[in-house]
């Protein structure tokens, strides 16, 4: 199969422009590609497909795909750059197509950005499978030409480390418990010789006074895990690292404040935090950046049992602040506390942390972009600059002090983990919550909750785990690696 661009005319009257690849294509047909198009119905609208059977022999199927606007470049009210993402989803559309042929290779149009390119059709094709008998055809997906081979090769690598986090988020809770996560993730980075992976057992985190992070882990019968991995991509290793911390509920039921049973299954990818840091540092090493990243999860379930927390309960962190914990589903924050704390024994140039923290994230921004509370500037910058190129946005919201007197205005401990007006501002208490186990000047906290799955929002993934905002964390990382070249 062939997947080819098509840009819409300026003026809507005006005749489609082809991709160089196209014109290239209709050329060795003599026109018939161009002539097809023109009788058949009027011009090809952004992310739309049409296709066309028996034209050339090398391809008996060719999918032509609306580009949009041929010049579209970064669109400052969508905060992302439109060319990119036009192409992305219009790619995704055109891979589908040939997919649903049964056609098992595609070539893929450049489109005038072979990563863009790349990133959508092997982000469209993605499909978790693994339990089905059935399953659909794998598609292998190839640059057409060989011009930008380099960039679609970047997109590809891009591309599968989203999925990888999509596949973790998405496996059921029984196949990816802590244990299996750490050793799926370690199987991974096996081949990188300037990669190590540390599997903590319950005991090494005991030792380590972690007393929230194993309040939480305590109500299940799945031994807790702390996954500690060093990349170490600079030329100097005692370079000051990125330091990613990623929640790891591999199952959240709730604990003794049960959610409701309807879409509990979804808790299965509560680790999505987990997920995204930990598949943005095999691609970071995939790639080979030039910088040193650790990577910290802390990975267990959330279940209610006769050892589980209580509400009331008043537990003790890493850094010897207490905490009273007013609601058991509120544990994200608590594994968070520990793993944070631990984190600022690197001398880090950055912490960055991500989790699916808050429904009251989701209630905010729902799944347009990544809530992101940060005390950098510097920071929040890199941040922003990497989400528009991915497409896979971010928007800043408020660490004001407001929100701190919520949390640390408490009976019985030195915070409480929920805010005192319970719902009022629920992921801004969480992040004020964190922000007082954080001394480094460069902290931000990712709340991932609302980018956690996919029904039809963004058009080049599947429904299901997003796998969100794994690409714009490598992309920061590239940024910050630039940096320290520079």
């Amino acid at each position: 199969g062939l997947v080819l661009g098509i840009y819409s005319s300026e003026k809507d009257e005006g005749p489609a422009q082809f991709t160089s690849a196209g014109d290239a294509f209709d050329r060795l047909v003599s026109g018939k590609l161009r002539e097809l198009l023109s009788v058949c119905g009027p011009p090809l609208k952004k992310g739309k497909t049409r296709i066309f059977h028996g034209l050339h022999q090398d391809f008996p199927s060719v999918v032509v795909v609306g580009l949009g606007k041929k010049n579209a470049g970064v669109n400052d009210q969508e905060n992302w750059n439109e060319g990119k993402e036009n192409i992305r989803a219009a790619v995704a559309a055109g891979c589908r197509q040939i997919q649903e042929l049964e056609i098992p290779c595609v070539e893929v149009d450049p489109c005038g950005d072979a990563q863009a390119a790349a990133e959508g059709s092997v982000l469209g094709l993605h499909e978790y499978n693994e339990l089905k008998q059935k399953k659909k055809l794998v598609v292998t997906p190839q640059l057409h030409g060989s011009a930008e081979s380099e960039a679609w090769q970047k997109g590809v690598t891009y591309a599968e480390g989203q999925n990888l986090a999509r596949y973790l988020m998405e496996a059921p809770a029984n196949h990816i418990t802590p244990i299996k996560f750490a050793e799926h993730i370690e199987q991974k980075l096996r081949s990188f010789s300037n990669v190590k992976v540390h599997i903590r057992p319950e005991s090494w985190i005991a030792t380590q006074q972690m007393g929230a992070f194993l309040s939480v882990a305590k109500g299940s019968a799945e031994p807790p895990i702390f996954l500690e991995i060093h990349y170490l991509g600079a030329a100097n290793t005692n370079d000051s690292p990125l330091v990613f911390v990623g929640k790891g509920v591999t199952f959240d039921s709730g604990g003794i404040s049960l959610k409701p049973s309807s879409g509990m299954d979804a808790m299965r990818a509560d680790m999505g935090g987990a997920a995204t840091v930990c598949s943005a540092i095999v691609t970071a090493a995939a790639l080979n950046l030039p910088l040193n990243i650790i990577g910290l999860a802390p990975l267990c379930e959330n279940m209610p049992s006769g050892k589980a927390n209580k509400p009331g309960d008043v537990v003790r962190a890493k850094n010897g602040k207490t905490i009273q914990v007013d609601n058991t589903d509120a544990e994200g924050r608590l594994l968070l506390a520990d793993a944070l704390c631990y984190a600022h024994n690197f001398n880090a140039r950055a912490i960055v942390n991500a989790a699916t923290l808050t429904g009251a994230m989701d209630v905010a921004l729902g799944s347009a972009a990544t809530g992101v509370f940060t005390n950098s500037s510097w920071l929040w910058t890199h941040l922003y600059e990497a989400s528009v190129l991915t497409g896979d946005r971010v928007w800043r919201m408020p660490l004001f002090e407001h929100y701190t007197k919520q949390v640390t205005d408490c009976p019985l401990a030195d915070l409480s983990n929920i805010g005192k007006y319970s719902r009022a501002g629920g992921a801004c208490t969480a992040a004020a919550f964190l922000k007082e186990f954080v001394t480094a000047s460069h902290w931000a906290h990712l709340d991932i909750a609302g980018v956690m799955s996919n029904k039809d929002e963004v058009p080049y993934l599947r429904k299901g785990m997003a796998g969100r905002p794994t690409r714009t964390l490598v992309e920061f990382a590239a940024r910050l690696s630039q940096d320290s070249h520079n």
